[in-house]
Formats: structure tokens, sequence, C-alpha cells
């Protein structure tokens, strides 16, 4: 099964509450009607009633099951206020400040998540992704034990055996350009959880560099060395290992021969990427090398699960990361 069906069959099996605040476009309230008709969560449109319906009708958009939350009067306004003041307080935000960013839809969208009023959040259509995560970190946070949030996509390479039957989890691909051990063994924390979460397999963590246990010596190979060790140390259950190259981790022959004993190398289906370069490299080459798919950047750390989206997204693309969001949030739950 593809991984993405199997998202979607996932996703229908328990719909989850996903609120979308970047309701004045057209692409958003599309992809909330595709989202009730196959049935893969329940979506909320966070905005202006009147616009909304208005500019459903003027794209012939069918908004029957989807639900609008009236943010401009929304019951819980002062609620989320308060909780936005409490968290941020110490950071020197006012109550005055705390109500005006209420204003923007990241941050009640983010609150509604944050609340329990929702289960999830997309957005990105409009805001760029400095602006989502921003509004996600100031009101709801990162998980307990992780510092950083990062991304991953998920990889679906055509006709190869690599990862889980073609399918890999890239970490961090979108987010943190140069980040130290303590960084990395978060992102590679939270990549697992990814990978179990939406590829629904144990993952298989390769930290990956230019040199396989020692072949080659820089401090660049320290940090990976020292992050994989704060890893295992934090989970250690978690099948892990490094530092390893790409072909290292992947091809079982190669892997035997460098990496004799390891329980990962050639066999990941989780490729951890030392720095942003080599991580949006990989990735962007992957998928134009081998015709491939990237499901992504899918952000995680968070405490509860919001995604962002490319400002070039289609309506289809939206309802997918709604899908994505929805099994994100069973996972956090379980």
């Amino acid at each position: 099964m593809h991984p993405l069906d199997r998202i979607k069959e996932a996703a229908k099996g328990n719909p989850q509450t996903i609120v979308l605040p970047e309701t004045t476009d057209a692409r958003t309230l599309e992809a909330a009607a595709l989202v009730v008709a196959e049935g893969t969560a329940k979506p909320i449109l966070l905005g202006d009633p009147e616009a909304i319906k208005k500019l459903a009708g003027e794209n012939n958009i069918n908004l029957d099951g989807v639900e609008i939350a009236d943010a401009a009067n929304h019951p819980k306004f002062n609620d989320y206020v308060q909780f936005l003041f409490e968290r941020r307080k110490a950071k020197g935000m006012t109550e005055e400040q705390a109500a005006q960013a209420m204003g923007d839809g990241l941050y009640m969208g983010a609150a509604m998540v944050a609340q329990g009023d929702a289960d999830g959040m997309v957005a990105g259509a409009l805001n760029a992704t400095s602006n989502v995560i921003r509004a996600s970190l100031h009101v709801i946070g990162t998980k307990k034990g992780i510092k950083t949030v990062s991304s991953s996509f998920i990889m679906v390479v055509p006709g190869v055996s690599y990862g889980h039957e073609g399918t890999l989890v890239y970490g961090d691909c979108g987010c943190v350009i140069q980040p130290n051990a303590e960084q990395l063994a978060d992102i590679a924390i939270a990549t697992a959880d990814t990978t179990k979460a939406l590829v629904g397999v144990e993952p298989i963590v390769a930290m990956l560099s230019f040199s396989t246990k020692g072949s080659a010596k820089h401090e660049d190979i320290d940090k990976v060395v020292q992050a994989t060790e704060m890893a295992k140390e934090r989970c250690p259950d978690l099948l892990i290992d490094g530092e390893l190259q790409g072909d290292s981790a992947l091809i079982p022959s190669i892997g035997e021969r460098k990496c004799p004993g390891s329980s990962v190398a050639g066999k990941a289906n989780t490729l951890i990427f030392p720095d942003l370069d080599a991580g949006n490299i990989a990735y962007k080459l992957t998928e134009r090398l081998t015709g491939g798919e990237a499901y992504g950047p899918l952000l995680q750390g968070l405490a509860k699960p919001v995604n962002d989206l490319s400002r070039g997204c289609t309506a289809t693309d939206i309802a997918n990361v709604v899908a994505i969001t929805a099994v994100q949030a069973q996972s956090a739950k379980a």
C-alpha cells in the first residue's frame, strides 16, 4: 500500500479535528471540502463566517459538513488570550500584546490546539514557515524532553528496496540550519517518532556523515557521534547508529562490510542529516533523480501537531497534509 493511502486509512479510523486558519484562500476551503468527502478528519475553518461562505460560493465549493469558527467573536477568545499571556509573560508579553497576537489566525488556531479544542493545525498556504513555527512555539511549545522544532520528509522512491519498501524518512530538511549535537539528537528522536506514526514501522535510524565509524576525523563527525550517544542515552530502545555514510546506512552488503554487527547499517529507514545543507540537497536530489515523491516538510518536536504548507500548494496538497496531521494527532494521544 502506498504510504499516503495507509495514512488516509489510519486517519479515517479515528478522525481528528484539524483547524485551518487561512480561510481567505479558496484552496483552504476546497481542501476542507475534500477532507470531509474523504472522511480523513473533521476540519474547522477559522475566520469570518460570512466572508468564508461568500468565497465558497464564488468558487462553487460545497462546505456542507465543515465547521466554521468565528475568529472575531470566538467564545473562548479571552481564555486563549489569558493562556498565551501566562505562557509568555516571563518573556515580557503583556495582556494587551497577547490579545493583539490572538487576532492572528495562526495564534488562535494554535491556541485551539493547545487548549484541546482542536487536535492539530495546518497552515502555510499564505504564511511563511517562520510565522507558522513562531505561533506554534509561543502557544503550544515543544514536546516533553525535546527543545528543538525540526522537520522531516517522507520519501517514496519507486523501484528500490531501501528503507521500508522504498519509503524513507529524512530529517531535518527544512528548519535547523546548523544543529549542535543536542539539537541533532532531538532531530533524530523526533524523526523516529514520525517514522513510527506515519510509515507504521519501527524506526531504524542512521546518523549520517561523510565518515563511517572513524574512517575520517573531523569535528563535524565528532558532532554526529556525540548526538548518536545522546539519543541512545535518552531512548535506549531506539535502533540508532552512527556515524554512517549513506551507502553504509542503506546497502546491506556495504553495511555488513563496514559495520559488522550493526543493527542499523544496511537496514536504515530513517536518515538524519548533519545539517540543513545536506538534508535539503538530499531530499531534492532524491525526488528529482529517482522520480520519487516527497511529502513534507512535516513539523516535529511540538507538543501537539502543527504542519506547514508550501505557498504554492494545491487544495489536494492541503487535504493530504490534514490527513498526515490527523495521524500525528492520533499518535500523540496513544
